[in-house]
């Protein structure tokens, strides 16, 4: 059974680090809101047994998950 991706435990930071970080960022609150609901959408997709997207679908919406994981990345690496 497909589980949403643990965000905090990829990014080797604790919650409570990242909480801190994007009351202090707009740009990297949105960002991690936008990898939420592509999670979830990932994890819905996944979870569909009828009207399941197809496999090129589910590719691309993992693809836009990737993209914005790596955009909190280097929001979070880059000086603030």
């Amino acid at each position: 059974m497909p589980v949403p991706h643990d965000l905090y435990q990829d990014l080797k930071l604790s919650k409570e680090d990242i909480q801190q970080k994007r009351s202090k960022d707009p740009l990297l609150d949105s960002l991690i809101n936008k990898y939420s609901q592509a999670d979830a959408e990932v994890v819905k997709a996944e979870t569909a047994k009828s009207d399941a997207p197809s496999d090129d679908a589910l590719k691309k919406l993992k693809e836009t998950r990737v993209q914005v994981k790596q955009k909190i990345v280097d929001r979070l690496q880059s000086p603030s």
